[in-house]
């Protein structure tokens, strides 16, 4: 990419032709501006979408369009590929959006932000990078600079080279095609929200980037608690002026007042509500986004290690969160400010009253916080047996299948009971426990209320003045909405312990090393895979699941793994998918290691197929597609024609259109894994890992899915990791395992010859064929 520079010579603006002349002059003469016509967006047969990508093939840059190749251009910039491939549009329009554009560069590791500016920000850009300016007609420009000096900018067409001149464009010619959308990026910092560790430090900058309509929250209750102020006020004008001396216009006077204020009152109370209700739906909305994004970053291994009822309860506490933020913390707060202007006014009504309510408050105080510690520790055993509970209810709905099949429904329940029981003890010991400080703080606080009534009752009958009277009604009024606010921000600490153990339960889970998507290189997958020396064990065991493996897989091969259970075939296909990075040793795709390369871009070129295959809730073609931005039901159709679905797809109901329940009850495990097959081939991955797909199929779905193999092989390299091995048999070379060790690898010819293991394995599941002495006649069952 250039940097802006003086502009003499002729360039173009983007997909367009935007000639100027300047002759080694610095002038800017008048140019005509046309911006370029993007790329057919539609997708139709024979044709390319703006991402330029025909189905399940890979984009090249010459296909994509203008906007895509402008952001493409200023991601290289910075030292960062995207990938065209992980384009998706969210927006109906013709052309990607702005927003679109953004989102796809944060997914590939930048900071990105949609924003419309005008002519005057624009010249402001004299030092930074390129920013991306999104054309009204589908095009985009480069702008590679300003000069505020002589009022232009500096325009380059995403075609352009990277040493080629940047035009200097004026505001009237800019302004015919640019409407004020553009998107900036640069490289991510090392330290961003996303990736905060989830504590108390990170919510609070979550507030403070709703300081803006926080701070309006805040004029309006220092106005509310001013107004506040007057009806106590008001009422001891009653008292001492208007019945002591019959003082009609004053009355008369008053009355406007209160109206007036009253008015006033009920529209900035309803103006107060509206903004805090927005406020509470955006923490809510940034909170939710930010835990279930931390969700799924978090590695396989964790689900592997922890049960889905725990996971879920301790993620469940992030409510808890959420209410104390916009429930009593933001009270709280407000309630702050209604102290402020209240206290000193009660201790100019009188001062003897008003050191009595807050001395009663620091009372109070003081019991909440000798509390505190021991509930805190019965509130952490609460969580614990909630945790157990929720555990216990997870894995019961989980597994409940195995529970109806061998029917464990009394063990469950018992298991059930047992949970219930201790929970319970549980929070009745925290709650009898919690009871005792409100038991205390009772008195107190009506001595707060009732208390300072009294006393302010003899202080009247002792005024000579007679102006007490009027003062007591002003002060009872006062302190009955100073005393609540008071108690509340003491209790506020106790809700605090609470809210303090709800954040460490979320960060239990939150705050997990996460899977790094953002880094990586993102080369383009030919499908050669290179096991080098690498050594692998699963955390908490002491023998390697791999000891010093080496085996290569040429390109667009057939290879298979085969071994008995344990020798580690699964773990093989766990580390070509990234689930497990901390192994010793090498593993290379294309002779790039695997820990170099970004795991989104690495999973989005393999297909993997698993024994257990999980359906979501949806359609055929939608499980099919699996989200694929921009194939439709032509490619899931052909997907499924590869992987042997066609057959019972077309005999469905619905056809494609069938719905899919949870757990999909109206498919049969064949007819699952073959639609498994399908959607890891709908993107066309250049590796394949089939990890004992066929062991669930029946004889027919297996017949069907060998039928196809060839064919689904063609063009990618493909590993086959089954205890079948006749599945294996049409393998350019198989790989046998032996407690975690290779034994040999060679073709299944070959291996039969010179592999023990293997032969032995092979005539373990081919002894029917060699049965010469035949099988005992069964005898007949007979009706009785």
């Amino acid at each position: 990419m250039v940097r802006p520079g003086q502009c003499r010579t002729t360039a173009c603006l983007p997909e367009g032709e935007s000639m100027v002349n300047v002759p080694g002059s610095a002038e800017v003469q008048p140019v005509e501006l046309r911006a370029g016509t993007a790329a057919d967006p539609t997708g139709m047969p024979g044709g390319t979408s703006e991402t330029g990508q025909s189905p399940g093939g890979p984009a090249e840059f010459d296909q994509v369009g203008p906007r895509l190749k402008a952001m493409l251009r200023v991601a290289r910039y910075h030292g960062i590929e995207l990938d065209p491939n992980e384009f998706r549009a969210a927006s109906a329009g013709p052309f990607p959006s702005a927003t679109d554009l953004s989102e796809w560069a944060q997914n590939g590791g930048m900071w990105s932000r949609a924003v419309r500016v005008r002519w005057s920000h624009l010249l402001r850009f004299q030092d930074t990078g390129p920013v991306v300016l999104l054309f009204s007609d589908g095009g985009a420009g480069l702008l590679t600079g300003a000069s505020a000096e002589r009022n232009v900018v500096f325009l380059k067409s995403p075609e352009a080279p990277d040493d080629g001149p940047s035009t200097a464009v004026d505001e009237l010619r800019l302004s015919q095609v640019w409407t004020g959308e553009a998107v900036l990026l640069r490289n991510a910092r090392s330290y961003v929200a996303a990736d905060a560790p989830f504590t108390l430090r990170w919510i609070a900058e979550l507030v403070r980037h709703e300081s803006r309509p926080l701070r309006d929250v805040a004029i309006a209750s220092f106005t509310l608690s001013v107004l506040t102020i007057l009806p106590p006020l008001i009422v001891m004008t009653v008292v001492n002026k208007v019945l002591q001396f019959n003082s009609v216009s004053t009355l008369l006077l008053l009355s406007a007042i209160v109206a007036v204020v009253f008015a006033y009152e009920t529209l900035l109370g309803h103006a107060r509500r509206l903004i805090i209700n927005v406020v509470g739906a955006r923490l809510d909305t940034k909170l939710q986004l930010h835990v279930f994004s931390r969700l799924l970053r978090l590695p396989l291994d964790y689900f592997e290690r922890h049960p889905a009822g725990e996971t879920m309860y301790h993620l469940a506490q992030v409510y808890r969160i959420r209410e104390f933020l916009t429930g009593k913390l933001l009270s709280t707060f407000l309630d702050l400010i209604t102290l402020c202007v209240l206290l000193p006014v009660m201790f100019y009504i009188n001062v003897t009253l008003a050191w009595i309510v807050v001395a009663c408050a620091v009372v109070i105080m003081l019991i909440i916080l000798a509390f505190l510690k021991p509930l805190r520790r019965r509130y952490q055993r609460v969580i614990e047996a909630e945790t157990w509970k929720s555990a216990a209810l997870g894995e019961t709905v989980v597994g409940i299948k195995t529970v109806k099949a061998l029917g464990l429904e009394p063990q469950r329940k018992a298991l059930w009971d047992e949970q219930v029981a201790e929970a319970g003890s549980a929070r009745l010991s925290f709650g009898q426990f919690a009871s005792w400080p409100q038991t205390l703080v009772t008195p107190i606080e009506r001595v707060m209320v009732l208390g300072t009534m009294l006393i302010g009752a003899y202080l009247a009958m002792n005024d000579s003045s007679g102006y007490m009277v009027g003062g007591l009604f002003a002060f009872m009024m006062i302190s009955q909405r100073v005393a609540q606010p008071l108690v509340g921000l003491v209790r506020l600490i106790e809700d605090y312990e609470e809210v303090g153990a709800a954040i460490g339960e979320a960060a239990s889970v939150l705050n997990r090393p996460l899977e790094t998507n953002s880094l990586g290189l993102r080369p383009r997958l030919l499908g050669e895979v290179t096991f080098s020396d690498l050594t692998f064990s699963y955390i908490g065991t002491k023998t390697p699941a791999l000891d010093r493996v080496s085996f290569h897989i040429p390109a667009g091969t057939m290879f298979g793994i085969v071994g008995r259970s344990g020798s580690g075939k699964s773990t093989i296909a766990r580390l070509l998918q990234g689930i497990n990075r901390d192994y010793s040793g090498f593993l290379k795709l294309d002779g790039v290691d695997l820990k170099e390369i970004n795991l989104r871009h690495l999973r989005q070129g393999l297909g993997v197929v698993l024994q257990d295959n999980f359906l979501f809730r949806g359609s055929i073609r939608d499980n099919i597609i699996a989200g694929r931005a921009g194939l439709t039901l032509s490619d899931a159709m052909r997907a499924a024609h590869l992987a042997g679905a066609e057959e019972f797809i077309e005999r469905m109901p619905n056809g494609y259109d069938t719905y899919i329940e949870e757990g999909s009850p109206n498919l049969s495990g064949g007819q699952k894994q073959r639609l498994a097959i399908a959607r890891a081939l709908i993107h066309d991955p250049t590796i394949l890992i089939l990890d004992e797909a066929t062991s669930a199929l029946d004889p027919e779905s297996e017949a069907v899915v060998s039928a196809n193999l060839m064919r689904i092989a063609s063009g990618r390299t493909m590993i086959i990791v089954s205890h079948r091995l006749s599945s294996l048999t049409d393998c350019d070379q198989i790989l046998v395992m032996e407690q975690g060790k290779v034994l040999d690898v060679a073709s299944h010819t070959v291996l039969l010859e010179r592999c023990g293991l293997y032969r032995q394995l092979w005539s373990q599941q081919n002894r029917h064929l060699d049965n010469r002495g035949g099988r005992p006649a069964a005898v007949p069952p007979r009706l009785v």
